[in-house]
């Protein structure tokens, strides 16, 4: 049986949508909750235990935000970044060891840049050490009704012990609001300006959505996208939780297109407590799909974002500018996170303690022991950072994992390119030199002369100033800021 081309094309086609129809959709967790209430207005796998990333931070502030209403610190209180702190990953700030910033300067940094060596200071000027903060944090945790999370950082660098859940982030970001509504701006902050560096936020929903007020974003390839959000329309307050989007756009998407459900919807499905919890357990590892294979895992999630729309006319400056507010269109959710950036007036962040400041310095110290007292900064400084052969390996990239940046994607794909193309010549040369006996009796060929043109070999450069070159590390500026 002979089958024509645009046969085989079209009952190829056939089989790829009937299958696609049939494959379940790459369902990730999510929860909208009402703030005032703590109703559960919508929910998707709320209770699968999660790699929170750098939404850890949002806790952070929590335990912080507790030191001072405990009259522990305050939030003029410097903190001293210690060489543990200066040794995090990037995203960092990329201050000196012995620098010290405002308990207050420290959170904004730490909400807006996402800084990891900022969150170890934090910690370490709170409870003196970050082994001590986390305890605090899983005391914290429980205290709250967090029963899916377990804590062992402040910055949510990968660890495959430290997991939490949809539900509970919800129950955090509640609390926060709750608790501690005078620092509210901390989680709504769109730039921060250190000198002349103006850094803005990661979060893409403000400035963009209708009532976007907050909180916190994290990634890492192992979580995915991850992203902790509130908005607040006509006094509402909701908070809308996205665990694993396979990338920023589609975070921003989901969650714009959940809290528009959420603030059509009238009453809730059910409560916080009332959703089945059964206690931390191993979570999903996303390195291939997120920061590997994309492609697949973006095409699945977009079947759950729904094709929802956004009042646009509700009082944000940019979209009303693009719009007209008189027009009331009706925007699409995925649109809104093609919008253009936002400009915000940036919050002022500076180095150094508050002008008059007389009183103590948080830094390491023994747990337990007040702020300013039995200071140990040699603890850290004394020690390289102990090397665990039962490491987790989701803080290690995957080996043929694509970079998230294309320039340095195209940059490591030529060095890779070049590499290979010197050991090709390598071989070539090896092979010549292999079957040189056999032509060994053949005349010589006659040397061509040397171009006129060719420039003279510079001269070598002293061996002195060839180490120097060699060993000379690039000095990076305090404010440059590493990968978010």
């Amino acid at each position: 049986m002979i089958f024509s081309k645009s046969t085989l094309i079209a009952a190829a086609t056939a089989l790829l949508v009937s299958f696609g129809a049939a494959a379940p959709a790459r369902a990730t967790p999510s929860i909208v909750i009402d703030v005032s209430s703590g109703a559960v207005l919508s929910h998707d796998q709320a209770t699968a235990s999660w790699y929170p990333a750098s939404v850890t931070k949002l806790m952070t502030v929590y335990v912080a935000l507790e030191a001072v209403r405990q009259g522990r610190i305050t939030l003029d209180t410097p903190v001293m970044m210690s060489p543990r702190a200066c040794r995090e990953a990037p995203s960092k700030m990329g201050f000196r060891a012995g620098s010290e910033v405002t308990l207050h300067n420290a959170l904004v940094m730490l909400m807006v840049k996402s800084a990891n060596d900022i969150a170890v200071a934090i910690a370490e000027g709170v409870s003196g050490s970050v082994e001590a903060f986390a305890d605090e944090m899983n005391r914290a945790s429980a205290s709250l009704g967090m029963t899916q999370s377990v804590w062992y950082n402040p910055n949510g660098l990968p660890d495959e012990r430290q997991v939490t859940s949809a539900r509970d982030l919800a129950i955090l970001g509640r609390a926060l609001y709750l608790q501690f509504p005078e620092h509210a701006n901390l989680f709504n902050i769109g730039a921060m300006q250190l000198g002349r560096q103006i850094i803005p936020t990661h979060n893409h929903l403000l400035g963009r959505y209708p009532g976007a007020d907050g909180m916190k974003t994290g990634f890492t390839c192992s979580a995915g996208f991850n992203l902790v959000a509130s908005a607040t329309r006509g006094g509402r307050r909701l908070i809308a939780v996205v665990l694993g989007a396979p990338n920023p756009i589609l975070r921003t998407a989901k969650i714009a297109a959940l809290l528009d459900r959420g603030f059509q919807s009238g009453s809730g499905v059910a409560s916080l407590a009332s959703l089945p919890s059964s206690g931390p357990t191993a979570a999903p590892d996303l390195r291939e799909s997120v920061c590997h294979h994309r492609g697949p895992g973006a095409a699945q999630f977009m079947a759950e974002i729904e094709d929802a729309s956004v009042p646009v006319g509700s009082g944000v400056p940019l979209l009303d500018a693009l719009n007209g507010a008189q027009q009331q269109p009706r925007m699409n959710a995925k649109e809104i996170a093609h919008l253009p950036r936002p400009r915000f007036e940036p919050v002022p962040v500076y180095v150094g303690r508050t002008p008059g400041y007389v009183g103590p310095v948080a830094r390491t110290r023994a747990p337990g022991a007040p702020v300013g007292e039995q200071t140990d900064l040699t603890a850290y400084a004394a020690q390289p950072e102990p090397v665990d052969a039962n490491a987790s390996p989701i803080g290690k990239p995957a080996p043929d994992a694509v970079a998230l940046r294309r320039a340095k994607h195209a940059k490591a794909v030529k060095a890779a390119r070049a590499a290979a193309a010197r050991a090709a010549k390598a071989e070539a040369a090896k092979a010549d030199a292999g079957g040189a006996e056999a032509i060994e009796s053949a005349p010589a060929p006659k040397p061509k002369a040397a171009p006129k043109s060719a420039a003279r070999p510079r001269p070598a450069a002293p061996a002195a100033e060839a180490q120097k070159r060699a060993v000379a590390p690039k000095v990076r500026s305090p404010a440059e800021p590493g990968k978010s």
